[in-house]
């Protein structure tokens, strides 16, 4: 077996134009499943980054009743516990949210909102929304109004326009009149369409509400999920912590659909890869017919010579292999940090308003990919070794040294 592996070696080297081609499409195979793999985990892991940092909270806190039925009088029945929260090592800030259904009314028109109370000097440590206020300010003060762009559009009301709030306070219909100081724009539809931030001064005197309906966390990207599991026990009866997944509802059971359905695209690119590798290989195998029967009439059995040529498959399919992973996790790497797919994916969000999605997009990058791409590369590997040794082992000397 080691004269045979040498001689294996010695003929892919030999062959070098045949063995790049073999290598090339081995590795092509490898990077397109690792590419595409990349591509679908970054896209359904933006959604998560975006639901976390601008629709809702890495982690959000509040009372298993409130999440049924979003009402201030369901909120957080004390603050005790946010001491507690602070010592966490995976908590790196908290931020205290009051939500209320309202009715935000302009000079011209009036709209239904969910209006969100919130402390400014907390806020920013939560939420990428802060970040995105492109005209005026953020609050600073009791009296004061953000509103996403598209909502200011709809109800004609400018910087330093007075807007009312009116909502059903536990005391009775409240109403405030609050100065618009900031807009903000995201790119995530869900905000730049219905954000309507308020002090939350202002929000407990209109709800009437002592606490606040949730506690917003931040935790480190891609760890939310297991922060919101980490952070439970720390918490009272009846009062629960949700990860993004757990917040996104249906949204979370499409991105899961689409990763299962694409299962079997993967497969069928597998096939398609396996192909190529294999009818690469066959014709290196036809085109050296001659050199076969020649080095089997000088001696080498066509079962010992199929076996050259399986070795020299595998070999050029590991280097490809190889190749691919290198090429593969390169370019993810480079994906993970530069947004080049934002664009697209950015526009196409954009005709989809449930779908919570910057124009900052990421692949994504996971170990398990190497497998995925093992999974393919050995398949072809496989179709590759069997169909040509198969043809080898039954090859004639006398007729194979005739053929030109």
């Amino acid at each position: 077996m080691t004269a045979l592996l040498r001689l294996a070696w010695r003929n892919v080297w030999r062959h070098r134009r045949r063995t790049v081609l073999l290598v090339l499409v081995v590795a092509y195979a490898a990077f397109a499943t690792i590419f595409y793999w990349g591509l679908i985990d970054g896209f359904a892991e933006s959604v998560l980054t975006a639901q976390a940092r601008f629709v809702g909270a890495p982690v959000l806190i509040m009372t298993a009743a409130y999440r049924d039925d979003p009402d201030p009088e369901h909120a957080l029945p004390d603050l005790a516990f946010v001491s507690t929260l602070q010592r966490e090592p995976r908590v790196r800030g908290v931020a205290l949210r009051l939500e209320f259904p309202a009715l935000i009314r302009s000079a011209y028109t009036a709209e239904s909102v969910l209006t969100r109370g919130i402390d400014p000097g907390q806020e920013a440590a939560v939420s990428a929304v802060p970040a995105h206020v492109v005209e005026g300010r953020m609050l600073r003060a009791p009296g004061e109004l953000v509103l996403g762009r598209g909502v200011a559009a709809r109800i004609d009301v400018r910087l330093g326009e007075r807007a009312v709030i009116d909502t059903a306070g536990q005391a009775g219909p409240q109403a405030a009149g609050l100065i618009l100081v900031g807009l903000v724009e995201t790119g995530v539809p869900q905000v730049d369409d219905r954000a309507t931030l308020v002090h939350l001064d202002d929000a407990k005197r209109l709800t009437g509400a002592r606490t606040a309906t949730a506690l917003a966390l931040d935790v480190a990207r891609g760890g939310e999920d297991a922060a919101a599991s980490a952070v439970q026990p720390l918490l009272p009866p009846g009062v629960r912590a949700y990860g993004p997944s757990d917040m996104l509802g249906a949204i979370r059971q499409d991105i899961e659909a689409n990763r299962i359905s694409s299962i079997p695209i993967s497969f069928l690119f597998a096939l398609v890869a396996a192909a190529a590798v294999t009818s690469t290989a066959t014709v290196s195998v036809i085109e050296r017919t001659r050199e076969f029967g020649m080095i089997a009439a000088v001696g080498l059995a066509p079962a010992r010579l199929a076996r050259v040529v399986m070795l020299e498959s595998v070999i050029t399919t590991l280097i490809g292999w190889a190749v691919g992973l290198a090429a593969g996790y390169g370019m993810l790497a480079v994906l993970t940090r530069v947004n080049v797919l934002g664009t697209v994916f950015g526009s196409y969000a954009r005709s989809f308003a449930a779908l919570p999605l910057t124009e900052e997009i990421y692949m994504a990058v996971h170990p398990a990919y190497a497998l995925y791409a093992s999974m393919t590369v050995g398949l072809a590997a496989v179709l590759a070794v069997l169909i040509p040794a198969r043809r080898v082992r039954r090859l004639q000397p006398t007729q194979a040294m005739r053929i030109e």
